[in-house]
């Protein structure tokens, strides 16, 4: 294969990889001069329309994708002369976190932070791109010779708002970074990349997987009924919170685990600084318990309950205020007694003869009176009176006013 020209313009000169669906080809771009790497599609998958359409589909998704920390893909198409499709992707000269973890075994918690530190970034610019890697795994994260992640291998990925095209119940990527709902056959989320995600932040501190299993369904039935060792308890040189943070990256339920990847980068660097995260079902997070326990009463408890939490103290309702006492004399509010006396309506002509002097006295020292007449009529009589003496006249006024509203 070396030697040959894809597409009158990418001239394969090595093999980088083989996998079941493709294999990864070293090459050169004879128009731009540069090293790009080639993903050939398997040859069995040509004469399938389906999986064609999907991996054009997911191609131009990926190629969408520009960021540091994931690989950029350049072209994409058809071989015409051996009819097979293939993907141009930027070539990252470093290695796997597959082949470090073959070498070395496993990586020290500052660096694994830092490699899924980056991953995180990347993968959180796909989601936000509403973009599903679906295939996290140790051979996907390539670290450059630059110290630098990058996410591989969206060629299989699917673009969230694309309907699907697989065959109901087909589950793609390796069983073993599979999240519990990929494994029954569900679609895949963001929720389900993050756990895979925890899966590789486990096996880089550990140089082991959080479940060992032969099929997925062995898979199935061990993370429905084992919780895989803590880390801390593994190994010694693993902080006691950093294993907690990555426990809750492997929830069984989707809503346990952190709502997005920077959440979870976030949670591992503080973690790694010695502070504890906030365990599965936290307040703010709703989970299924919490659901059906009511929202917010439901989440209190939890946070109160939390392992490794002091209890916080129960807020007790506020007490109502008690009423004012009434003054001496007067019935309380309710109380039957008798009926106060209704004010005299002379209490009216009152008001307004003590207004019509107080004008009187502004305008300029005489006062007009209202003299309240006797008759039977009883409707009021008016007489003017002139004083040139203002004290006169208020005492007169004074006078006036007692004599019509005794």
């Amino acid at each position: 294969m070396n030697g040959t020209v894809i597409a009158d313009r990418y001239r394969l000169d090595g093999r980088l990889g083989v996998g079941g669906m493709s294999t990864v080809h070293d090459a050169f771009d004879t128009r731009l001069e540069r090293r790009v790497a080639v993903k050939l599609l398997a040859e069995h998958l040509a004469d399938d329309p389906a999986f064609i359409s999907r991996f054009r589909r997911e191609a131009l998704a990926a190629a969408r994708l520009v960021h540091p920390n994931i690989v950029q893909v350049f072209d994409f198409g058809l071989e015409e002369s051996s009819a097979r499709h293939y993907i141009v992707m930027e070539l990252v000269e470093g290695r796997s976190c597959a082949e470090i973890l073959r070498d070395e075994g496993q990586v020290s918690p500052e660096e694994t932070v830092n490699i899924v530190g980056q991953a995180c970034r990347g993968l959180d610019h796909a989601h936000r791109n509403r973009v599903i890697h679906r295939d996290v795994k140790p051979g996907n994260l390539l670290l450059s010779e630059e110290g630098i992640i990058k996410l591989a291998d969206f060629g299989i990925a699917k673009a969230a708002e694309q309907s699907s095209i697989t065959q109901a119940g087909s589950v793609l990527g390796t069983a073993a970074y599979l999240s519990p709902e990929q494994a029954r056959g569900e679609e895949a989320g963001t929720s389900t990349d993050l756990y895979a995600l925890g899966v590789v932040t486990y096996q880089l501190l550990s140089g082991r997987l959080p479940y060992e299993a032969t099929s997925l369904s062995e898979l199935a039935i061990k993370q429905q009924s084992e919780q895989p060792p803590r880390l801390d308890e593994l190994g010694p040189g693993i902080p006691r919170a950093l294993a907690t943070a990555v426990e809750r990256s492997l929830a069984l339920e989707p809503r346990a685990r952190y709502d997005s990847a920077p959440a979870m980068a976030s949670a591992l660097q503080a973690a790694l600084d010695g502070v504890e995260p906030e365990p599965a079902g936290a307040p703010g997070e709703e989970t299924a318990a919490t659901r059906m326990l009511g929202g917010a009463a439901a989440t209190d408890t939890t946070h109160a309950l939390s392992p490794g939490r002091a209890p916080q103290p129960v807020r007790e309702p506020r007490r109502p205020r008690p009423a004012p006492r009434p003054p001496p004399g007067v019935p309380p509010t309710g109380a039957r007694g008798p009926a106060p006396a209704r004010p005299r309506k002379r209490r009216r002509w009152r008001r307004w003869v003590a207004l019509l002097c107080v004008l009187g006295l502004l305008a300029g020292g005489a006062a007009a009176a209202i003299a309240l007449s006797d008759s039977a009529d009883s409707q009021p009589k008016l007489r003017q009176v002139i004083y040139r003496d203002v004290p006169q006249a208020i005492d007169e006024l004074k006078q006036l006013i007692d004599d019509n509203t005794r």
